[in-house]
């Protein structure tokens, strides 16, 4: 296993706050596993390196590792980019497309921003994490995918419950560790 050191070397990390060595050891700690993470912190802090620290480290490292920015899609689209979507499924789409979790199978999935993704949506990422499966948009046949996802947000995940805005049974499975 890498130490925190060597980590930080290879990944341009500065710094030797208690609180970020703690945050890489726990990296290095569940990149072996296939347990999802939920990144935390303010705007700014380098939460991106943590999925990335994860995915080189895990038996995962040699298949597709996607880093998706969900506050910068429409919510108009985002299904169709996670899930894909089946040739005339809306107006626009003159072909089939494959969806990040079906590109991703056998990788990891980075969903940064994860707090901005409508409800909706949050029911379908709730499914994947439950058992795996998934539906292109406009399709009714259950497509199976093996990802595993590390979320991160700069939200205060308990206010946004309590505010309607995130569900409180995805928090909870995003967040394992």
């Amino acid at each position: 296993m890498e130490s925190v050191q060597a980590i930080k070397q290879r990944f341009e990390i500065i710094g030797n706050d208690p609180k970020l060595n703690r945050a890489l050891e726990k990296a290095i700690q569940v990149a072996p596993t296939d347990i999802s993470v939920l990144v935390t912190g303010e705007s700014g802090v380098g939460k991106e390196a943590v999925p990335k620290i994860i995915h080189s480290l895990s038996h995962r490292k040699h298949a597709k590792y996607i880093a998706v920015n969900c506050g910068a899609i429409p919510e108009g689209t985002i299904d169709s980019e996670l899930f894909g979507h089946e040739k005339g499924a809306f107006t626009g789409a003159t072909q089939t497309r494959r969806g990040y979790f079906e590109v991703a199978d056998g990788g990891t999935i980075f969903l940064d921003e994860v707090g901005e993704l409508p409800l909706t949506t949050q029911v379908r990422l709730l499914r994947i994490l439950e058992n795996g499966e998934f539906l292109k948009v406009g399709s009714s046949q259950v497509q199976k995918t093996n990802v595993r996802i590390v979320a991160a947000t700069n939200m205060n995940m308990i206010e946004a419950i309590k505010e309607g805005k995130f569900r409180e049974d995805l928090y909870y499975r995003l967040s394992t560790v």
